[in-house]
């Protein structure tokens, strides 16, 4: 029987400390965490590849060649975009468990406030230089949304154009990589319809996969741009928490001081009208 009270017990005090950690989780800013890593890594994962199937693209269809010097060509930029998509995968992951560790912290000193736990100046500082950062970075993945915009624009019209070609026999519809800046003005490498490399990269899944991944890449650029709106929202609110605690400290003391200010003039009073009596 007293084993069956010290299991009930033992069940019960676990019970209530994961009811206790789940209390102390900063949903918030787990539901940005998650959207943010959802947003980058599919702008990351789909943005290569997409990359990686222009540049065969461009190879096998358009007879582009990368360049035997070192120049800025078209192939030269697509490998600078990839090193800039493994530096965004890298620093966004450790920027999102930044964030998160300050919603636990910031969580935790609100809820310890009438506590042990003082909320300090370093921690307001902090918690107003993630807002700041957090808003630049929003505005970089707007831009980045835009640019990523481009790719998804012009392998629209490529697709396009391949329909109309289907549908409409003999129009003369040709796909001019000069037209987009990404072959100079003096290199003819245009691809019309009637030729066979055109019907060949009309129906090849490299230019159907790379549009879609382009799509894709995109839709993840938007979410990164959702989840630091919702971040700066989170922060936000956890910075007026945070002042407001700071104010309610601040008149807690003052309240306990003149308490005890009161409680020792009454006591200093108490003791000299005995000392009167006696």
């Amino acid at each position: 029987m007293e084993e069956d009270m010290d299991e009930g017990q033992t069940q019960k005090g676990c019970l209530e400390c994961c009811i206790k950690c789940l209390g102390g989780i900063p949903y918030p800013s787990l539901i940005a965490t998650i959207l943010l890593y959802a947003g980058v890594a599919l702008f990351c994962g789909c943005g290569h590849e997409a990359l990686s199937g222009t540049v065969t693209i461009l190879q096998n269809y358009f007879e582009v060649v990368r360049s035997p010097v070192d120049a800025l060509d078209v192939f030269t930029m697509i490998d600078i975009i990839k090193y800039v998509i493994y530096g965004i995968a890298s620093a966004f992951f450790v920027y999102g468990i930044l964030l998160m560790v300050e919603g636990f912290f910031t969580s935790g000193a609100i809820k310890d406030l009438y506590g042990d736990f003082k909320i300090t100046t370093c921690g307001r500082c902090v918690s107003a230089w993630f807002i700041m950062l957090t808003y630049i970075f929003m505005l970089a993945w707007l831009g980045v949304t835009a640019f990523t915009s481009l790719p998804v624009f012009i392998y629209f019209n490529i697709w396009n154009i391949c329909q109309n070609a289907t549908v409409l026999e003999g129009a003369e519809l040709c796909l001019d990589p000069r037209q987009y800046g990404i072959v100079p003005i003096a290199e003819a490498k245009k691809v019309c319809a009637g030729s066979e490399k055109f019907y060949k990269m009309c129906e090849s899944t490299e230019l159907d996969m790379t549009f879609h991944l382009f799509i894709c890449a995109l839709a993840g650029a938007g979410a990164a741009v959702i989840a630091m709106i919702h971040y700066l929202m989170v922060l936000s609110a956890n910075w007026a928490y945070v002042k407001d605690a700071c104010r309610m400290q601040k008149y807690e003391d003052i309240k306990s001081k003149e308490e005890q200010e009161l409680h020792d003039i009454h006591s200093t009073r108490s003791k000299e009208r005995l000392n009167a009596y006696t």
